[in-house]
């Protein structure tokens, strides 16, 4: 059973559609890749995902649930985590308070929520992205690269069962990138979380994700592995370019 279903999502702006019949599927305990070219409505279907954005038609199904018209909050405390295309961190906090935040958040839900030590848990998540020596520092003195794992190191403190990741390997270095990328495999594999990656690095793609689905221009052109969409005429044609140019 998918950990998350759009079914014929349609949203529309006035006259202009910004996504037309989108059907996509993310199965627990794997990366799937979401790509296309910029104003495709990648970002657009992560805020109807989330709630942020309502749909003109449509459905959103969440652990089985149907999720269409729940406000944001409550798809959060079902476990929907994502980050931004933007960055949105406390630049001014150092890393582990940034991370603290969300755990502290979380703790406030509900009493029927196991509360967590959320110190214990920042450090734990930290040593796990590999960011424990720069816990202390500020967020605005570090890379960019490494902000965008606090981000997800900031998500991953709600413990989600489902993670939407709007272009997190921006700025970040190659080998930043590769170690970006096993990350993701292992938090898929071993802690079986449902990864919905949208990205413009590839070779990042195509290595993590095990299914892809395009859109271009608010419409579904092709959903498979990498491989069967780094071959897709359409695909290429819309996007890709030559299947060589891609990792």
């Amino acid at each position: 059973m998918p950990l998350l279903e759009t079914s014929g999502v349609k949203v529309r702006f006035g006259g202009n559609v910004a996504l037309d019949d989108v059907s996509i599927t993310v199965e627990p305990a794997t990366v799937t890749g979401l790509i296309g070219p910029n104003g495709a409505g990648k970002t657009t279907l992560f805020n109807c995902i989330t709630g942020l954005q309502s749909l003109t038609s449509g459905s959103i199904t969440f652990l089985d649930r149907d999720v269409t018209k729940l406000p944001p909050h409550k798809r959060t405390r079902m476990g929907l985590a994502r980050t931004f295309q933007r960055l949105e961190l406390f630049t001014s906090l150092t890393v582990r308070d940034n991370v603290l935040v969300a755990g502290e958040i979380r703790n406030r839900w509900s009493l029927r929520t196991p509360r967590i030590d959320a110190r214990a848990e920042a450090d734990r998540i930290l040593a796990l992205v590999g960011l424990t020596d720069v816990a202390d520092r500020e967020v605005g003195e570090i890379p960019t690269g490494q902000a965008r794992v606090v981000e997800l190191a900031r998500a991953l403190m709600i413990q989600p069962t489902l993670l939407l990741l709007d272009e997190p390997a921006s700025g970040q270095t190659e080998e930043e990138t590769d170690q970006f990328g096993e990350l993701l495999k292992q938090l898929a594999r071993e802690d079986g979380l449902g990864i919905c990656l949208v990205e413009h690095d590839m070779s990042l793609v195509m290595k993590v994700c095990e299914t892809i689905h395009v859109l271009d221009f608010g419409r579904i052109i092709a959903s498979g592995s990498a491989d069967a969409v780094r071959n897709d005429p359409a695909v290429i044609d819309a996007y890709l370019g030559s299947p060589e140019s891609v990792g």
